[in-house]
């Protein structure tokens, strides 16, 4: 058990005494990337490695790195295998690896009991084991800026907007049939039973995924009054392209945000107009952060982009976002701890700790990019709130304001299965958070 370590007034009192002794050329801040830029995801892995390298790569050529240190960011391919990822992570962590974005589901699994053993925090930003929010019981994991059960409640909040709220509506969730895909079922159920609404499942296997006919059908004989999807992949562009072909209103038709990029709905076109994705971070090129990207970056042939106008796409900056959250710990832990050259040790404070507010957006350039993603000891998820985009046959536009998670019934949950997963580890540590 080891308690909070770091108060308010010791932050501002170690801010004003960081370090400023010189740092030898080859010290860096090391940053893997588990990455996959290869198999069946490729598509979406792609865009998200890019944004991410070239954030780090742009305050490296224009500010010299974060805290005087440059951040070196070593890719790792996984393909998006949870084995490979572990291989990954087993290759790269004594390196000095500061922190860990699986980008998967299965890989976050994996990693989670580690994080504790080596000392090396994981961030599955949006993504992951939703558990995970309740920072008592998992001191050296994050999932801000929401956890898949407060997106899940977001979505559920928006229909009950609608026509005279969910109540006794029926409610379809097409998912990837794996772990990401079923990590909000709980919630969905429990909501459906709190709420008065039904919900039929049709699940996606990963060989299904560019072959969901049979799924369709089975979707116009249930004629649910809303469809949720929970998809990644080719998934998406096949399941948008046979909603349009069952005339499938798309206007009642929601993926979350890992279903709704550019790349899924480029392919469908006029088609998929209507659809509706829950989103995290802005999309387009107009933020002065983004057109320093371009500057220092991409213009620089210094990154991997194919095209000029892959910069600001969904995944993108989604991928840019992640960086952010990182470079903004990296700093906070500086901060904290008076150290140019951090631990991961360093780092789980500098993300327990971490206050994203929309004021510090404004001033790295990036104004109204997400949702604020306050931190604390209790609290690794932020419960932040979501916003809904909508396909208008060439690209998107954002049709809601954000839209806060029901925390009141969320966060009970996901205490309840944060103790379930604890139980049965003995030797679990947690923190207390007093």
């Amino acid at each position: 058990m080891f308690g909070k370590m770091v108060t308010g007034a010791t932050i501002l009192a170690t801010a004003l005494t960081l370090q400023t002794g010189s740092v030898s050329a080859e010290e860096t801040l090391f940053v893997p990337s588990l990455s996959y830029r290869t198999g069946p995801f490729a598509a979406n892995g792609i865009p998200i490695a890019n944004g991410f390298a070239d954030y780090f790569t742009m305050l490296n050529e224009r500010d010299g790195g974060i805290g005087g240190v440059k951040v070196t960011v070593e890719e790792c391919e996984t393909g998006y295998n949870a084995q490979k990822g572990v291989e990954c992570y087993e290759a790269t962590k004594g390196k000095g690896a500061l922190v860990y974005n699986p980008y998967s589901t299965g890989i976050t699994l994996q990693l989670i009991p580690k994080a504790p053993v080596d000392k090396i925090p994981v961030l599955s930003m949006g993504y992951g084991l939703s558990a995970a929010a309740i920072g008592e019981k998992f001191p050296w994991t994050f999932n801000y800026p929401a956890t898949y059960w407060d997106q899940m409640s977001s979505i559920i909040k928006y229909i009950d907007g609608k026509e005279g709220g969910i109540k006794g509506k029926k409610i379809g969730f097409i998912y990837l049939d794996v772990g990401y895909g079923k990590e909000p079922i709980p919630l969905l159920d429990q909501l459906a039973e709190e709420m008065g609404f039904t919900v039929v499942k049709f699940p996606v296997g990963v060989k299904e995924m560019q072959n969901q006919s049979s799924h369709w059908l089975n979707v116009r004989k249930e004629r649910p009054d809303w469809m949720i999807m929970w998809g990644w992949g080719a998934m998406n562009a096949t399941a948008i392209k046979e909603a349009a072909k069952t005339r499938y209103p798309m206007d009642r038709f929601i993926g979350n945000w890992w279903s709704g990029a550019n790349v899924d709905l480029e392919p469908a076109g006029e088609a998929g107009k209507g659809y509706i994705a829950a989103n995290m971070a802005a999309a387009g090129t107009d933020m002065p952060a983004i057109q320093d990207i371009l500057k220092y970056v991409v213009d620089a042939g210094k990154s991997k982009v194919a095209e000029r106008s892959d910069v600001g796409k969904v995944l993108y900056n989604r991928g840019v976002l992640n960086a952010v959250v990182v470079a903004e710990a990296i700093r906070t832990a500086q901060e904290m701890t008076g150290k140019k050259m951090i631990t991961g040790e360093d780092m789980r404070l500098g993300l327990e700790n971490l206050d994203f507010s929309a004021e510090r957006m404004a001033e790295l350039g990036l104004p109204g990019f997400t949702a604020p993603i306050k931190a604390s000891c209790e609290n690794h998820g932020s419960g932040g709130s979501i916003f809904l985009h909508q396909w208008n046959g060439s690209g998107w536009e954002t049709i809601t304001d954000l839209i806060p998670p029901m925390t009141e019934k969320v966060r009970a949950m996901l205490e309840e299965a944060a103790d379930k997963y604890v139980a049965d580890k003995p030797d679990w540590q947690t923190q207390d958070c007093g």
